[in-house]
């Protein structure tokens, strides 16, 4: 297949290109003008890279010409910061992936593949783990405009006939995720943990989340290419909920010694626990989460001494 990864210069993206590549398909990257390319440098002779920007509409047009499958991973705000500006949080991501479907629509693209936030979407669950057709009542713009998207989607299918699958993801982590950004709980603490510098946790570090390790998200965005069930929506994370204090134990346990960690006011936009329900994916798209949380952590701190 001809695949297009929108954002396939990011952490989750290069991952995925890792695996289309592996998997035999040919694979074009999407990346803003001028981003950085150090996810991908060692890719960058084996894809194609198309630079621009999503929201002009030749430079996506050119993009997407003669591709088969978009896997649709752009995202220009954070869940902490799209209530600050819901307007370009809208405009920047809600708009300019419409433009992209009408430009799909044109195309003959067979298939579009979208990272949702299963972390977002769902707002305060009413039951853990959550299933797919849980209420969606967001409490940030981030994932409101996500909802939205796949609306359009199913819009679009039921207009158009385009195929599409929406792989709500919990909480990723793994190689390659920045620590400049302030999201990744996970990368974040590794990082300061090195440093030896203190933690800082928002709240009392009772919250819960399900943390998912990159290389099982990428699996799971290439098996969902030849999914022929009636399924288009699926929650991709562990099944295992985690606290912020569970984090901090690894990483000590990995490291050997106490680690320094102060607490801060709670956020308004995190919920109190997110977990995943998956036998949706388990059954539809055979597959599972491989990488256990214990060895994730184990992997990064690895991986991170060797970078410094």
């Amino acid at each position: 297949m001809n695949c297009i990864v929108l954002g396939g210069g990011g952490f989750l993206g290069s991952h995925l290109c890792d695996s289309l590549l592996a998997g035999g398909h040919f694979v074009r990257i999407f990346e803003k003008k001028g981003s950085s390319k150090i996810n991908i440098k060692h890719l960058i002779n084996k894809i194609d890279l198309k630079e621009g920007d999503f929201s002009d509409l030749d430079n996506v047009r050119e993009a997407l010409s003669d591709m088969d499958i978009v896997f649709h991973l752009i995202g220009t705000t954070l869940p902490q910061s799209s209530n600050d500006n819901p307007i370009y949080d809208l405009s920047s991501n809600l708009v300019a992936t419409v433009q992209m479907l009408d430009i799909a629509k044109r195309e003959g693209i067979k298939k579009i593949i979208f990272a949702s936030s299963g972390g977002t979407i769902y707002g305060v669950p009413q039951v853990l783990p959550i299933p797919e057709d849980h209420p969606t009542l967001p409490i940030c713009s981030y994932g409101i405009q996500k909802l939205a998207i796949e609306k359009y989607l199913h819009l679009y299918h039921c207009l158009y006939a385009i195929d599409y699958a929406v792989l709500r993801i919990s909480n990723p982590y793994g190689a390659r995720q920045s620590v400049e950004s302030n999201q990744g709980a996970i990368s974040i603490f590794i990082e300061r943990a090195l440093r030896e510098q203190p933690i800082e946790i928002w709240g009392d570090g009772s919250i819960v989340r399900d943390f998912i390790h990159v290389s099982d998200v990428a699996r799971a965005f290439v098996k969902s290419i030849n999914n022929c069930t009636d399924y288009r929506l699926f929650n991709i994370g562990s099944g295992v909920g985690h606290t912020l204090r569970d984090i901090i134990s690894e990483i000590e346990k990995e490291m050997g010694h106490q680690l320094k960690v102060t607490f801060t006011y709670a956020r308004k936009i995190d919920v109190p626990a997110n977990v995943l329900a998956i036998e949706r994916a388990s059954q539809a798209l055979d597959w599972s989460p491989d990488v256990p949380f214990s060895m994730g952590i184990s992997q990064m701190i690895r991986d991170r001494k060797l970078l410094s």
